[in-house]
Order: C-alpha cells, then structure tokens, then sequence
C-alpha cells in the first residue's frame, strides 16, 4: 500500500528513518541505473560518521538534555542510632556508613552510524561524477553537521556534482548565502561548472516530492529522478504504513496548526 500522504510521510522522520533512508538510497539507484547505462552506473556507498544518539535530532541546552533509562533507587534503610535515614550501614562493614545514590542515569555513548549515498561513476575511468546525498539527522547536528559541512566544501573544490536530498523537517539546513525559500524539505543541485551557486527546489510539506534533473559529465544530458517514486517504491516493497503509528501527531517539530489540522483529515479520511 502507498504512504496515506501525497508527497513525503512526515512520520518516517522517527525511529523508522534509518531504514528508510538505506532503503531510499537504493531505490534512487535502482531508479537511475537502467537511464544511465551503458556509459555511468549508480553504486551504493557506505561510510560511518560518529553520533551520540541519545542527543536526539536537536542539539538542545545542556540544561534541557534528557536521557532515558532512568533508574529510581530506593534507598534500603537500616535505622542507626544518630544517623538520618538517608544513610545506610553496609552489612560487614564494621560500622562503616555509606549512602545510597538517589538515580542511576545512562552515559551519552558515541556510535558509529552507516550512511548510504549513491555515486554516478563513469564505467570507462570509475570517475566520480555525481554524489547523491540523502541527508540524515547526523549531518544535521552537533559534530556530525560540522563534519558534514568539512566533507561538502572539499567535494565542492571538486569538478563533481552534488545533489542533496533533505526530507528531514528538523534539524540545520546545508550553509548557503541567503534566505532559503520557506518549506518542509528541501533539495540542492550544485553543478560543477555553476559553482558557488546551489539550485533549490523547496518542497512543500502537502505537496508530492518533485522529479530532479541528476548531471553528468559534458556532453551527455541530465537524466531524471523522480524521488516521489522511490519514496513510492520503498512503500511498496517495505509496507511502512503498517508500521508507523499514525494514531498520534508526528515526530517533531511540532506542526503548525493548520498543517496540524491536514495531517489529522488525511489520516482520517484513509482509515
């Protein structure tokens, strides 16, 4: 069955999104491979960039991260004469006085996260012509987002192209000079020979996902990529919708209210 909404789901940016994405990046490639041949191919690239996932999309304050697993200790008095309850007398000690902690909390733990991006190469020399990237919350915060802006300037020193997918509502936006069209999502196209300027299709959150011009080396024409059917494909092969729970509102940001007031009658009407 296809997603219940006309253009990107907003509820695939949860804890669905990791699949997704693997998922998008594939079928972009199976998408692009047959318009590409004989000349280029679409492979799939894997590299891993560091995260700390319990951080969450958004670098908040340090005076407002949360962590989960929070573990509660109750406090195992044994009354002392002269001591308050809050200290315990360990059995064996001889006599020695120690106090239970009040919580146990988790540690911020680092992870390495993979990321699949699809290269266009050229068969002949295995030259990197094109770069798709579909950006994930990594690239958009805290580390991963300064690395992920280190990585974009040295490929825009290149004679590559750069196409950058961002159906993703929160998190920063790739560093341009300017105000970005206001919208949902986003896609970027920096050609080699325009640079420093970025092509941008803002994409409205009630509207389908559009079809992109993917650029090639001179002479050889652009070729199409259509992203609402790979998003389309991935619903057909994978079943999202019967794994998303649409009964509450989407993972955050919080919509406005009447993007809000959409959402609920698409869900209803396709219940």
């Amino acid at each position: 069955m296809p997603s219940p909404f006309p253009g990107m789901d907003p509820y695939l940016e949860g804890e669905m999104w990791q699949e997704f994405h693997d998922r998008l990046a594939n079928q972009i490639s199976v998408q692009l491979m047959p318009l590409l041949a004989p000349k280029y191919v679409a492979l799939l690239a894997k590299r891993y960039v560091l995260d700390r996932p319990l951080l969450g999309i958004f670098d908040l304050p340090t005076e407002r991260i949360l962590y989960p697993d929070v573990h509660i200790v109750a406090p195992r008095v044994q009354p002392v004469p002269g001591l308050s309850t809050a200290e315990e007398v360990t059995p064996g000690s001889a006599g020695v006085v120690v106090t239970e902690p009040a919580a146990e909390l988790a540690s911020p733990v680092s992870e390495e996260v993979p990321l699949l991006s699809v290269e266009i190469r050229d068969v002949a020399q295995r030259r990197l012509v094109t770069l798709l990237e579909i950006l994930s919350p990594v690239n958009k915060r805290g580390e991963g987002a300064r690395e992920y802006a280190e990585r974009r300037m040295e490929l825009l020193q290149t004679r590559t192209h750069l196409l950058e997918i961002d159906l993703l509502r929160q998190g920063r936006r790739i560093p341009l000079l300017g105000e970005l069209p206001p919208a949902s999502y986003y896609v970027y196209l920096s050609r080699a020979p325009r640079r420093p300027f970025t092509q941008i299709w803002p994409i409205p959150l009630r509207e389908p996902l559009p079809t992109v011009p993917v650029p090639l080396l001179p002479p050889d024409p652009d070729v199409p990529l259509d992203l609402q059917a790979a998003v389309r494909a991935c619903f057909d092969l994978v079943g999202y919708e019967r794994l998303l729970d649409y009964s509450g509102p989407p993972p955050p940001p919080e919509l406005d209210e009447e993007d809000a007031a959409w959402v609920a009658e698409i869900l209803r009407r396709n219940a």
